[in-house]
């Protein structure tokens, strides 16, 4: 993966699903989707793909950047920081 962020959590998995909601909206705005199984999603978009899992102590969040996305400026540093940064918001965690 190009981005891959775990952020560890002190809930159960389904109240950290609800929690990740929040990430996804922004997710949405880059036209990527998780679709959700269980305790994981797979992350589909325009030139990015990935997945989401939870577990009993951490969230992990994996991204590829294809083509299009590179083409498209998304850097990858940047990307981890703001997934990292929602996530953190999400569960109420501090680096």
């Amino acid at each position: 993966a190009d981005v891959r962020v775990v952020e560890p959590h002190n809930t159960n998995p389904q109240d950290a699903i609800a929690k990740v909601a929040a990430f996804e909206e922004m997710l949405a705005k880059y036209g990527v989707k998780a679709h959700w199984s269980g305790q994981r999603a797979e992350l589909k978009g325009t030139g990015v793909k990935g997945s989401i899992a939870v577990d009993a102590t951490n969230v992990t969040v994996d991204v590829q950047l294809g083509m299009l996305a590179r083409a498209a400026g998304i850097d990858a540093g940047k990307l981890q920081g703001s997934i990292q940064k929602r996530l953190r918001a999400a569960f109420g965690t501090t680096a």
